[in-house]
């Protein structure tokens, strides 16, 4: 089956629906929740991945990691603006623990994949973790060491600084669960599942740590 190029695959599967004005998160939810912020692809797959993981309370799509504030879905697609689609997980720390979401990370994606998830290609499809403080910092690094003593493969998954999120616009937020149709479609085309399976075996797309 011939594709179209991405994003422009992934656009047609996008309902023509208005965006809203994204503006920069903040890195604590409050005193009793705590957030996480991956890069992992496609950031609709990555909120059904966390959606599923017990303890985490939220999801948001959105962008990270760049240079332009208030960045549009067009501006990071086209790239130059630095930032990547990522996803905010806001979870409770009584439940569940970075390490496990970290776990959740790496088994969502390939790690090995440089500058594009799957069939996603581009610098704004790229890998990568954003520690928002010391301790997660610290668990992200020995994470990104252990899958690199587990592969002799060099791993290209990024650990960058957090500067801040901005949401992405309403019509990408749980785009799974609103457009399934569309969604399973796109994502059975961009062969995410078999490539996870290559990789990671039984513990593909894990939602918890075993």
């Amino acid at each position: 089956m011939s594709l179209l190029p991405f994003p422009a695959f992934r656009r047609l599967t996008l309902l023509a629906l208005p965006t809203v004005l994204a503006i920069a998160g903040t890195a604590q939810a409050d005193e009793e929740t705590a957030s996480a912020v991956f890069a992992g692809g496609c950031f609709w797959c990555m909120e059904e991945a966390y959606d599923q993981v017990e303890g985490v309370l939220e999801t948001t799509s959105g962008y990270s990691g760049g240079r332009t504030e208030d960045p549009t879905y067009e501006q990071v697609t086209a790239g130059g603006t630095g930032h990547a689609e990522v996803v905010k997980v806001d979870y409770d720390p009584d439940r569940v623990d970075y390490e496990t979401l970290l776990h959740v990370f790496w088994r969502n994606i390939d790690p090995f994949a440089e500058d594009r998830q799957f069939c996603d290609k581009g610098a704004s499809y790229r890998s990568a973790i954003f520690p928002l403080d010391a301790e997660q910092r610290a668990l992200a690094e020995a994470s990104r060491d252990a899958v690199a003593e587990r592969f002799d493969e060099p791993i290209a998954t990024e650990i960058n600084d957090f500067e801040a999120f901005y949401p992405a616009e309403a019509y990408h937020q749980d785009y799974y669960l609103e457009n399934p149709v569309r969604y399973r479609f796109y994502k059975s085309a961009c062969g995410r599942v078999e490539r996870l399976e290559e990789v990671w075996g039984d513990e593909a797309g894990a939602s918890a740590a075993s």
